[in-house]
């Protein structure tokens, strides 16, 4: 008779303990979601079309926007002050795009904006960021009717080349070692990034349903 009661009571603190530390890495998931959403910032440029001259000049377009705006960002403390520092910047960075494309013999003008966009799953070199709503510091050249390129210019994650370097500059972002993993396609972390991905799917759909 106590021993099937002690054994009872015994699952059902199993379960509950199973249970708290689901809830537990379920909430850590969310906050690692919530940092992704809000303290990143994406670089979002847009071809004029699919011409094999504007993609070349559209990665020409991300060389120099991201060659100005890394060694600035790199010295700002968070996603708020770099948010601030573009918005005043705006007018500076399309004159800077346009003064390129003038002296690439280039026909066409772009718009640069900042803004809250929708993205799909992205993959990297070294990294990937789920789907999810994101600020953009978008850059259309033209119409706009050719293929993007997408990367994160706060913090500076467009350029390290190694998972090593990416590490870095994500521990210096205040990323959590789980989340870092995560983005790094560090396979005990599979489940994590599928969460993160499903949950910025989720984003995506009300966003655009706004």
């Amino acid at each position: 008779m106590w021993t099937v009661f002690f054994m009872k009571k015994l699952v059902q603190f199993t379960a509950l303990v199973l249970l708290l530390g689901l809830m537990a890495w379920y909430v850590g998931v969310l906050k690692d979601r919530q940092l992704l959403s809000d303290g990143l910032i994406r670089l979002h440029v847009v071809a004029a079309s699919d011409s094999p001259q504007d993609q070349e000049v559209k990665l020409q377009v991300r060389d120099a926007i991201t060659a100005w705006l890394e060694p600035v960002l790199e010295e700002l403390p968070d996603q708020a002050q770099a948010e601030a520092y573009l918005r005043d910047r705006l007018a500076d960075l399309e004159a800077l795009t346009n003064r390129i494309l003038s002296e690439l013999g280039y026909d066409q003008t772009a718009r640069v904006s900042l803004e809250r966009e929708a993205f799909p799953l992205r993959t990297y070199d070294t990294f990937r960021l789920p789907a999810g709503v994101y600020t953009a510091l978008r850059v259309v050249i033209g119409p706009g009717e050719g293929h993007n390129w997408w990367c994160v210019v706060f913090p500076s994650l467009c350029l390290p080349q190694t998972q090593e370097a990416f590490r870095e500059k994500a521990a210096s972002a205040g990323f959590s070692q789980t989340l870092s993993g995560a983005l790094a396609r560090e396979g005990t972390y599979q489940l994590r990034f599928f969460l993160l991905d499903w949950l910025g799917r989720l984003d995506n759909f009300f966003f655009s349903g706004k």
